[in-house]
């Protein structure tokens, strides 16, 4: 599993100051309007959308928008209708790889990214091909010098996660769906940084690439994590955070 949080403990940096602010907040949109149109406009009774806000403000998105955002999905105001889609895909190496998007043009964005991958040595697959590979759990990431192995053990476990693991630099807390909301407020309580956290599809077994596999890799990813479409996407490679640090620096 090395490398796999690391990544996305730095893409939750670069979302929470992306220079592209219309980029960012264009995505955060889109979420917050299909978690309202799904659970309703109630942040204290929809947890999604709570997510969604909690992103939002992370993001220094003004009030305002995050307002209307909301409108939109509980259909007050009118505006583009958007509708949650998966794609599913190999990388270099024979990687998994997994999407969530939000669009309200199918036919675009599976063109366009289907151009992401054949560009970086991958390519789109038949629905179901690799899904299986992926379990929807939560996920919390927290920097090994913010907390110690035995406090973070007892706080986590304590509010409900299923497990704690080592991985390089970080400890890696995985939950049920149900339960990663406790375990994050858990550790908020407890004055606990998180690096990086969400409900989404964690892979089950791993690939390991390295060198130009790696770089090849961690491109395309990056490529179909900036798209404006994508909310999430998921992967199963193990590469070593020496690559993924080489890779950042180049970036």
């Amino acid at each position: 599993m090395s490398g796999h949080s690391k990544w996305a403990s730095i893409k939750h940096k670069k979302a929470a100051t992306d220079n592209k602010r219309g980029k960012v907040f264009t995505r955060l949109i889109r979420e917050i309007s299909m978690a309202a149109r799904a659970g309703g406009g109630d942040p204290d009774k929809n947890p999604s959308l709570r997510n969604a806000i909690d992103g939002a403000r992370a993001a220094n998105m003004p009030a305002d928008n995050i307002k209307r955002a909301i409108l939109k999905g509980t259909g007050q105001l009118e505006g583009a209708t958007y509708e949650e889609v998966s794609y599913e895909g190999y990388g270099p190496g024979g990687v998994a790889i997994f999407l969530q998007a939000v669009t309200d043009n199918k036919n675009r964005t599976v063109s366009e990214l289907r151009h992401i991958f054949a560009k970086n040595g991958g390519r789109i697959g038949e629905s179901n091909c690799v899904a299986w590979m992926f379990k929807r759990m939560g996920y919390i990431d927290v920097e090994k010098a913010k907390a110690s192995e035995d406090i973070l053990m007892d706080v986590a476990l304590a509010a409900g996660a299923d497990d704690l693991k080592d991985d390089g630099s970080i400890f890696e807390i995985t939950t049920s769906p149900e339960s990663y909301e406790a375990v994050v407020q858990a550790l908020k309580k407890s004055e606990i940084e998180i690096a990086a956290s969400e409900v989404g599809f964690l892979p089950q077994k791993y690939v390991k690439v390295e060198g130009k596999e790696a770089q090849q890799v961690l491109r395309l990813m990056d490529e179909l994590e900036d798209h404006d479409d994508v909310k999430a996407a998921s992967s199963n490679f193990d590469i070593s955070e020496e690559d993924i640090a080489t890779f950042s620096q180049a970036t």
